[in-house]
């Protein structure tokens, strides 16, 4: 958890707001100071080779009839998958607005830097505006020389089209704007073809790692059809959101409050971002509908923190249990601003005080020590701090009894708040209308979760967890990976 991007981080709404190098999907201690909701993004500087940059984003809103893409500037080394030789004949490039740019495209790349005014004529003022000369050169001048190889979809303002650089393939996702200028553009990892593939790629992704991919039925069941250490218990991060939903949604349907009703924002209650409500003023109210839309769409620590203290902690480790995660540690649940507390102020000593007590010792310790600890205390750490300790957990099957539970919710606020970021999966919206995301990381893990619903009415959800308890993890490279793999999943798994 760097100060550089604060815990429990998740990507932008991936269907509304796309930037240059958005967030990968997160739960993150980092950042320059407490007062500050945004992280800040750098494209990273290419090498000669096309790796430098594979599936480096440069992204401005897309157009509706292709998914949005959200993600990060990476080092190829961890991402991109070998193309044949065998491939030599390039395709015909549509005939559309989006075969248009894309021809363009790849003849920029063989004669980068492309001068501005050339620029100008090939991308939508907003996407420039949020998407510098300089950076858009970077990308090119990473894939020196791309060759078109493949024609994977295409419409008329956009297309996925499969490429060659330095003799590795990317996803190249496009699509234009009413004028026929770029207005979305992303360099991705393909999505793996079999298990083998994927099973492959996991094991190079992180030296710990979970995975499930699983059918839920009518019933609620989630019938495995593809896992990796599915019930490993391992790190939740920011993932944990998905129990503090339901708890919500549940108190709601009892009739305790509504989705309207509105909630305190008080000095106690403040988090650190990532998020957007730790920077409204003291005794400014949210609704409960805001919160939750907040702490599910980007994560926002104080709304999670508020419906915590709206629902009750001990209500929250009650439908975790109810829903089939057993494990201890998560009791008592720690707010967010909590675990930045141990973790973060005066570490190790309140971390190893409280780790000496009981359950109810402990509960008592973070309401008269820990709560009094101020904000501007906290130190970032930026290597594995208490994995196995101060965390949430849970493993890939834990997470998709939640969203089982969750999707069997008739509340439609719930699906609202869950589908807000699909965090750039992909995934066609004809054939898949309804997808959520939950992800969650910090310094030594890195988790991706999805739910993708088919236009048949069949339930999908993938999972991958990734940890290494000695170093930080690359969740530029890591966080695209296991995105691929999981929009490979769905694919693999709606075939089966």
């Amino acid at each position: 958890m760097r100060l550089a991007a604060y815990f429990l981080r998740t990507a932008s709404p991936a269907r509304t707001v796309a930037r240059l190098v958005a967030p990968a999907p997160a739960l993150r201690f980092a950042g320059g100071h407490a007062k500050s909701s945004r992280r800040s993004f750098s494209m990273h500087t290419p090498s000669k080779s096309a790796r430098a940059l594979a599936a480096a984003t440069v992204a401005a809103t897309v157009a509706a009839t292709m998914t949005a893409c959200v993600s990060q500037a990476v080092p190829a080394q961890a991402t991109a998958a070998p193309i044949s030789a065998s491939a030599t004949s390039a395709p015909e490039i549509p005939a559309t607005p989006a075969g248009k740019q894309l021809g363009w495209l790849i003849d920029a790349s063989s004669r980068a830097p492309i001068p501005e005014d050339e620029l100008k004529k090939h991308f939508s003022a907003s996407f420039l505006k949020g998407v510098p000369a300089d950076q858009i050169n970077q990308v090119l001048t990473g894939f020196k020389d791309m060759r078109l190889t493949k024609i994977v979809q295409s419409r008329e303002t956009a297309l996925v089209a499969l490429v060659q650089a330095a003799g590795t393939a990317y996803e190249v996702v496009l699509s234009v704007d009413g004028a026929g200028l770029i207005g979305g553009l992303q360099f991705r990892p393909p999505a793996p073809k079999s298990w083998s593939e994927l099973d492959k790629r996991l094991r190079k992704a992180a030296t710990q790692t979970g995975f499930l991919a699983a059918e839920v039925k009518k019933n609620g069941d989630c019938r495995p059809l593809h896992t990796v250490a599915g019930d490993k218990v391992r790190p939740l991060g920011s993932m944990v959101k998905l129990y503090v939903l339901g708890a919500v949604a549940q108190r709601i349907k009892s009739g305790a409050f509504g989705w309207d009703t509105e909630i305190t924002i008080t000095p106690e209650l403040k988090s650190l971002p990532s998020g957007q409500l730790q920077d409204r003023p003291d005794g400014s109210k949210v609704t409960v509908l805001e919160a939750a839309k907040l702490m599910i769409s980007i994560s926002d620590n104080t709304a999670t923190d508020l419906l915590i203290h709206q629902v009750g902690r001990k209500t929250v480790e009650r439908t975790i249990r109810a829903w089939g995660n057993p494990d201890k540690r998560n009791a008592p649940l720690l707010t967010t601003r909590e675990l930045f507390v141990l973790k973060g102020a005066d570490y190790p000593r309140h971390a190893k005080r409280y780790l000496s007590l009981s359950t109810a010792k402990k509960r008592d310790y973070l309401e008269k020590v820990v709560a009094k600890v101020p904000l501007d205390t906290i130190a970032a750490w930026d290597k594995p701090r208490e994995l196995d300790t101060i965390e949430y957990f849970g493993s890939p099957s834990d997470i998709c009894q939640a969203y089982a539970r969750l999707a069997k919710m008739p509340d439609k606020h719930v699906n609202e708040a869950m589908s807000i970021n699909d965090a750039g999966l992909g995934l066609p919206a004809k054939q898949w209308p309804t997808v959520w995301y939950k992800g969650g990381s910090e310094p030594g893990v890195h988790d991706q979760s999805f739910l993708a619903r088919t236009s048949g009415g069949k339930t999908y959800v993938v999972t991958a967890m990734a940890v290494n308890p000695k170093a930080v993890l690359d969740d530029g490279a890591l966080g695209l990976e296991l995105t691929a793999l999981a929009r490979g999943a769905f694919t693999l798994s709606s075939s089966s």
